[in-house]
């Protein structure tokens, strides 16, 4: 995952007041790319050896719905686009919020989902067995802690979004 410079709070005033243009994001808190540049780089490690080996779908699924979760307005916006570049259908990224009432996704997939949630939303209880022995049993022993891997590794790229307000550029 690479979090670049976005626009967030640079909209000229005129526009701003527009009712029928967009409303800027909030300012951005801190760079911390900037500010703390080994510890990027060791993110990006971290991704990269989290990724190694994971389906590339299954990865962008799992960010993306992790993104959702936490409320990562970049990491959303920008793993959707890594995902349609992989092919990921317009419905089927459109019903990575409500997966478990589609028809779209494989049992690979839905593991992945539901593993990704349990993850990120962690109970008193931590991850439920059900959820975890139904990711055991669809992904291999090398697949399964790159899936775990990836799971933690992307709730950590959202809470730095989320902290530090990184907001995602407008398309043209």
């Amino acid at each position: 995952m690479t979090i670049s410079e976005t626009t967030a709070g640079t909209v000229p005033q005129a526009q701003a007041t527009s009712a029928d243009a967009p409303v800027p994001a909030p300012a951005r808190r801190i760079n911390l790319m900037d500010k703390a540049p080994d510890f990027y780089q060791a993110m990006f490690a971290l991704d990269k050896a989290a990724a190694r080996g994971l389906d590339p779908m299954v990865r962008e699924l799992v960010r993306i719905r992790t993104a959702q979760i936490n409320g990562c307005a970049y990491c959303v916006d920008k793993h959707s686009a890594d995902a349609r570049t992989l092919g990921l259908s317009e419905q089927k990224l459109y019903g990575v919020t409500v997966w478990r009432e589609t028809p779209f996704f494989t049992a690979r997939e839905r593991a992945a989902l539901a593993l990704s949630e349990a993850v990120t939303a962690l109970g008193a209880h931590g991850v439920p067995d059900d959820v975890y022995d139904e990711a055991a049993a669809l992904f291999d022993e090398d697949e399964l802690p790159r899936l775990i891997a990836m799971c933690v590794t992307m709730n950590a790229w959202t809470r730095i979004g989320v902290t530090c307000r990184l907001s995602p550029a407008p398309r043209a």
